[in-house]
Parts: C-alpha cells; sequence; structure tokens
C-alpha cells in the first residue's frame, strides 16, 4: 500500500523538476524545435541562410554609411546580432539586421552628443543598441508584447513615408558626388538645391547604372541577390576602371577581422542622453519585428508569441552593441527574401551569420573599392519598399481621418526628425486609443421586424420603436474615463424623446467589463430617471459584471440582475409596458439571443 505523504512529496518534486523545464521552452524557443528538427529541412535552410547573407552585406554596408558610421559597423551588427536571435526568437523567418529606419535615426540623433568627433559616435552607437537591449529585456519581464500595438497600423504608414522622404535627402548628394548637409528633411534638400551645381557626372552616370540594374533585377529575378552582384561588379569596375581618378567617391578601407566583445565606455550623463534614442530604437525595433513575425504565422500557421520576440531583440542588440555594432531589428525585405528563399526555421539566419562572419575575417579588404554612388542607389531602391503611395491613395478615399493621421505622423518625421517622429507617431496612436474608449458608441435599440432580437436603430431604420421604452447599450467597458459620456449620452436622449420613455433599459451583453465607476454611474444614471420619472432596468450582464454590480449595491436599488433575463423578456415584462400592451410580441415569434 503506498504511503500518501511519499506520493505527495513525489508530486511536488516532479512539479518543481516540470516548472523550471517549462521555463526553460518558452524562454528558449530554440530548444523545442531543434528538438524536432527534419533532416529535410536543412537544405532549404541552408539555401535561404546563403541568400539571405548575400542580400545582408550590400545593405549593412549601405545602412552603417546612412548611420554615420564606419561601414564594418554594419557587418558587425549584422554578425553579433545573428549569432543570438535565432535562439530566442518565436517566428521561423525574421531575419535580423540594421534596418534604414533605425540606421537613419541613429545618423540623425547622435551628431550633437558625439560633438563631431567620429570615434566617440560609434562608441555612443554601441551604447544605444545596449540601452535598446536593456529596455527590451525589461519589456520581455513584464510580458509587454502588446505594446507595440498601441502604434496603429495608419501611424506606422505616415512614419515610413516620411522615413523615405529623409533617406533620399541623405542620399541624394551622395548619389550625385557631393558632401550632403545636417539637420532635418528640408535643410538637407535646401542644401542639396542650392549645391546641385557641384554633380559629378561620373557619379551619377554609375549610380543610375546601378539603380537601373537593382530595378531589372527587382523586376525579372525577385528575391535573388541582385544587390550583391551589382556590388561585386561595381567593385571590379572600379579596381579596373581606376573610377576613383574621376572624381567618384569609394568606399575606403574596410578593417579586416572582428572585434571581440566589449562594453563601451560612457558616463552615466551620456547614458542620460541616449535613453529617449534608445528608447525609439526600441518601439521602431518591437513594431515592426512584430509586424513581420505576425505576417509569416498567419501565412504558414503557427503562432507568435509577440513577447517572445521582445527577447530575441533584447539578446540580438545586446550582442550587437558589445560587438561595436548599432540597433538592430527585423528587417522586412530582408526577411521577406530570407522566407521567399525557403527558411524553414531560424537556423537560416544562423547561417547567414556565420557567412557574414567568414567574409568579414577574409575578404573585407576587397570592399574598399565599392563606389558610394552604388551604396546611395540600393538605399533608394530601398526607399519604394518604404513609401506606400497605394495605401495612402486608399486611406484617402476610404478613411479620410486615419489619412490625416497619417499625415501627421509623415509631417512629425519631416519637421522634428526621426526621433521625435517615433514619439509623435507613439503620442497620436495612444490619443486615438484614448478618445475611442473614452467615447464609446452607445447604441439605442429597436426591435428587428418579426424577431425577439433588438439592434442598432440608427444603423437599422426599419427597426421597430416600442413605445415608453428606450432600450441601449454600451459597445465597450464601462470604465473611469467614459461614464460621464454614456451618461450625457442617456440623458440626453431621454430628455429628446416626446413623449418621455416610461422604461430605460441597459443592455449589458456588449460591455465585458465594468469598473466601481461603472457600477456608480447606474447609480447615479438611476437617481437622476427617477426624478423625471422613469424606471431604470439592466439585463444580460455578465457574471464578473454582475458581481461588481451586487458589491456597489446596483441590484438593491434596481432590482435583481441575472443571466436569464433577456431584454425582450425586460420589455414585455415591465409592468409599465404590459399595462399599454406595447410589448406583446406576434404570434409565433421565436425567442433569440440578441
Amino acid at each position: 500500500m503506498s504511503n500518501p505523504r511519499s506520493d505527495e512529496a513525489d508530486s511536488a518534486a516532479a512539479l518543481s523538476a516540470t516548472l523550471p523545464n517549462e521555463w526553460w521552452r518558452k524562454a528558449i524557443p530554440s530548444l523545442e524545435w531543434l528538438r524536432n528538427y527534419q533532416g529535410k529541412w536543412l537544405r532549404a535552410d541552408i539555401a535561404a541562410g546563403v541568400t539571405l547573407a548575400a542580400y545582408l552585406l550590400p545593405a549593412a554596408l549601405a545602412d552603417a554609411s546612412l548611420a554615420g558610421l564606419p561601414v564594418e559597423a554594419g557587418l558587425y551588427a549584422c554578425l553579433f546580432s545573428g549569432l543570438v536571435f535565432w535562439i530566442f526568437c518565436s517566428s521561423r523567418q525574421t531575419a535580423i539586421t540594421v534596418t534604414s529606419a533605425i540606421s537613419l535615426l541613429i545618423g540623425s540623433s547622435l551628431g550633437a552628443i558625439a560633438n563631431g568627433d567620429a570615434s566617440r559616435f560609434a562608441v555612443l552607437a554601441s551604447s544605444t543598441a545596449l540601452l535598446a537591449a536593456a529596455i527590451a529585456f525589461v519589456a520581455w519581464l513584464f510580458r509587454a508584447g502588446a505594446i507595440v500595438k498601441f502604434i496603429s497600423e495608419t501611424v506606422m504608414t505616415g512614419f515610413k513615408a516620411g522615413v523615405a522622404l529623409q533617406l533620399i535627402s541623405t542620399q541624394l548628394p551622395k548619389f550625385c558626388g557631393f558632401k550632403g548637409a545636417h539637420g532635418n528633411f528640408w535643410e538637407r534638400m535646401d542644401h542639396f538645391i542650392r549645391h546641385i551645381g557641384l554633380t559629378n557626372l561620373p557619379s551619377v552616370a554609375i549610380g543610375l547604372a546601378a539603380l537601373a540594374l537593382l530595378i531589372l533585377g527587382k523586376r525579372f529575378l525577385p528575391n535573388r541577390p541582385v544587390a550583391l552582384f551589382v556590388v561585386v561588379g561595381s567593385i571590379l569596375a572600379a579596381s579596373w576602371m581606376d573610377l576613383g581618378s574621376y572624381g567618384i567617391k569609394m568606399l575606403g578601407e574596410v578593417p579586416r577581422g572582428v572585434p571581440l566583445p566589449t562594453l563601451p565606455a560612457v558616463s552615466w550623463n551620456e547614458v542620460s542622453d541616449l535613453f529617449p534614442l534608445a528608447l525609439a530604437c526600441f518601439l521602431l525595433g518591437a513594431v515592426e519585428s512584430a509586424a513581420i513575425g505576425r505576417m509569416f504565422a498567419q501565412k504558414h500557421g503557427y503562432r507568435l508569441d509577440s513577447n517572445q520576440e521582445l527577447l530575441g531583440l533584447a539578446a540580438a542588440n545586446l550582442a550587437a552593441g558589445l560587438g561595436k555594432g548599432f540597433p538592430v531589428s527585423g528587417g522586412m525585405s530582408q526577411s521577406l527574401v530570407n522566407e521567399s528563399a525557403g527558411a524553414r526555421t531560424p537556423l537560416s539566419g544562423l547561417i547567414s551569420a556565420i557567412l557574414v562572419l567568414f567574409v568579414a575575417m577574409f575578404f573585407s579588404d576587397t570592399l574598399r573599392n565599392l563606389p558610394q554612388p552604388v551604396l546611395a542607389a540600393i538605399v533608394l531602391l530601398a526607399v519604394a519598399g518604404l513609401f506606400k503611395v497605394a495605401e495612402l491613395r486608399r486611406l484617402w478615399r476610404n478613411h479620410r481621418g486615419e489619412f490625416i493621421v497619417a499625415i501627421m505622423a509623415l509631417a512629425g518625421v519631416l519637421w522634428a526628425g526621426l526621433l521625435k517622429g517615433v514619439l509623435i507617431g507613439a503620442v497620436i496612436s495612444l490619443v486615438r486609443l484614448i478618445r475611442r474608449v473614452s467615447t464609446p458608441h452607445v447604441a439605442f435599440l429597436g426591435r428587428i421586424p418579426g424577431t425577439r432580437r433588438y439592434s442598432d436603430l440608427l444603423r437599422h431604420a426599419t427597426n421597430e420603436v416600442i413605445p415608453g421604452v428606450l432600450a441601449f447599450r454600451v459597445e465597450a467597458p464601462i470604465v473611469y474615463f467614459n461614464i460621464e459620456h454614456v451618461a450625457e449620452t442617456v440623458l440626453g436622449r431621454v430628455d429628446a424623446e416626446t413623449p418621455r420613455p416610461r422604461v430605460v433599459i441597459c443592455d449589458l451583453s456588449t460591455s465585458p467589463n465594468i469598473d466601481m465607476a461603472g457600477a456608480h454611474l447606474f447609480l447615479n444614471l438611476h437617481a437622476e430617471l427617477k426624478k423625471r420619472g422613469v424606471t431604470l432596468r439592466i439585463v444580460e450582464a455578465r457574471s464578473k459584471v454582475r458581481d461588481i454590480l451586487r458589491l456597489e449595491g446596483v441590484e438593491e436599488q434596481l432590482g435583481r440582475i441575472d443571466r436569464f433575463t433577456t431584454l425582450a423578456d425586460a420589455i414585455e415584462n415591465h409592468p409599465a409596458i404590459a399595462e399599454d400592451g406595447a410589448g406583446e410580441v406576434e404570434s409565433g415569434l421565436v425567442a433569440q439571443n440578441p
């Protein structure tokens, strides 16, 4: 016969052993998919990794230049982040990389802090990556993955359009062969227009040739490493034809090898100055990575853990910062290349990082003859994916309010810069959210002809109005910041009715939550309606809502609130209505849930 205490001890020991294992499996998804990895996936992951590396290399160089950093910083960021991101991410196809938006954010924000010191600029960029990693880690600890949803798709559309224009303003001078200016979009474009006479025609020629090849490659060879062939071809042409003698600026020396991971030396004052920038980089990275992950999860039928992506971002930015890189995030175009090349698991990202390591160790010196107009052409082509003209047109045609929000986000980027533009976008999203939840739709209900169901009179003019009854529902939770709107709407409708209704009935089926202030709303409504000789009833409340209403004494004042009485029942059986016979339902009608 078994000992109950022994069995309990064994169960407790088994549970204590299971909990850490469960935690590790959730924190490190790679433990799960590696255990179930199928050999037939390896070929696809290797092919995708090679294709991704071919695409990452020129993009990393271009984005580092865009950030105002030595080009090797882009290689280091992609390399170190790629070596760790695959371990922690839940998306199977997302590629971690430097991105144009974050690169431009870094380049436009660090100048004042670095005071023109190029070496200090690089240290501050690495520190920003470490700060972004810390923010992402804290966000993961507090399961804040849902915060990325506060920045709406509309705001991101406008923000990316603004980023595209900013990118154009930084790359046009390089494309034309003369030095650009710092400042916002308008200052850069003013400088470009005033110095257009300094254009170097050979620079424009090689830039246009590269741009034409990239466009043709995108059109006829989609998802192929065309940019890599353009980079290699331009390096060979520059070496054989001595393009530098024609005034075309080259990339310059790229150090061979890989730095040892180290902590950048920064003061606490500098950390304080860098925090807003790191927060903006985190927001951009989190929003972009979550959007990419959701897209692939829906397409391939698996579940994305948006909170887990924050841990992946934290690990990737930690590695990039220690490796003398700068902030990274999921890249849309790179991820699409990875997915379309056949990636089955995040292993393709590791393979890509290993190939980038190989280039950095043995072939980096061959990059010194890369013409800068070619890099500018690569960035300019990427702009096409950021400026979604069709989406802006759709918003203008169908959703004017959303279009205005997008334009506000775009204007925020152009006038205030990327850093403040991100924050403006976040504030716009939050303000719109607060406005919506603070002024929920209060639907006044009428009976659908031939049924016992009730729906919004505003949307369905054929619904039957029940004499002496004003039925309504609030299509949102009823909480402290929207109770004034609800009260004003209901009392305003009661006072406007002629004759005044004898009973007001609130259908709570569309209000999943209510707080203490929401419960007091009904006590106050009851008092105000009683002064007008009107009765208030509540029906269809959910269990948790009923609990709050009873706890706050609403049931004592208004009568029993249960789960059995429907809106139709309350209307038909209310004494004030039954006396008039107005609530009778035609014979043969079948009860249906509202």
